[in-house]
């Protein structure tokens, strides 16, 4: 009878390299993809400030009135309106944010959303205060950019809110990111035909925020070192520098110290 041969116990199979750290910073595919959505935000902005024929867009789909044909729709976009609005979209976010955040014993998704938060209010808010431009509903001249009049419409802060919001939720479902990335998409998109048929914005608003918005998810890979080591240093400060609590000045345990007996 043919024996069998099989291993010695002290042979172990090859196994597969554990996997590296994730690459942080620009792939070159996603430079040129952050170069060509800065082109065409720059591309709008000037477009507007120089009063091209990209104003006389916004004119004639102002003018059409489409909450007047279909007034149908409208109260269902009244509320639709409302997953764009920085404070509900923002609470919502961050509810379900804190909740990862508590079960995985990290604060690294809350600070990935406050950074995005934060470099939107720059790309957005620059240029809301640079150019100052009015609504459709406050427009005053056909044809004219209302432009530096105080207003605050230009770029679409609900449709960047809504490509941010719904973009870094997605960013940070990796089971489910290409499935959170369609829904992000389709909410941001409709959010922003939403105000246009709303009357309140421009559809170069709207451009502008579709594009400083991705501008701002395309810009997280650059701040994920910062939000690495401020995850770290509050990790650090609750568990300790050996990854127990923190323990009091005296040098007792949280429990000891609260129950001496």
């Amino acid at each position: 009878m043919r024996a069998s041969i099989r291993p010695s116990d002290d042979t172990t199979a090859p196994t597969a390299p554990a996997p590296g750290p994730a690459r942080r910073g620009f792939g070159r595919a996603h430079a040129v993809l952050f170069a060509v959505t800065a082109l065409v935000y720059a591309v709008v902005v000037a477009g507007v400030l120089a009063d091209t024929s990209l104003v006389r867009l916004d004119w004639s789909l102002e003018l059409l009135k489409p909450y007047k044909r279909w007034p149908e729709v409208r109260p269902l976009l009244d509320v639709w309106i409302v997953a764009g609005q920085r404070g509900p979209s923002a609470i919502l976010a961050c509810l379900w944010l804190g909740w990862r955040s508590y079960r995985q014993r990290t604060v690294r998704p809350l600070l990935v959303m406050g950074a995005a938060l934060l470099l939107l209010n720059i790309t957005v808010g620059g240029v809301k205060i640079i150019t100052g431009r009015l609504g459709p509903h406050y427009a005053h001249v056909i044809d004219s950019p209302e432009l530096f009049a105080g207003g605050t419409i230009f770029p679409s802060g609900h449709t960047a809110n809504a490509v941010v919001t719904w973009g870094v939720l997605a960013y940070l479902a990796v089971r489910w990111r290409r499935t959170g990335t369609v829904l992000a998409a389709l909410t941001a998109a409709s959010i922003g035909l939403t105000t246009v048929y709303l009357g309140t914005h421009w559809i170069s608003d709207v451009v502008a925020g579709w594009t400083a918005g991705l501008l701002v998810l395309l810009a997280l890979p650059l701040v994920e070192p910062l939000v690495d080591g401020v995850n770290r240093w509050v990790t650090a400060l609750y568990h300790g520098p050996q990854g127990a609590p923190a323990r009091s000045r005296t040098g007792a345990s949280p429990t000891t110290a609260a129950d001496p007996g």
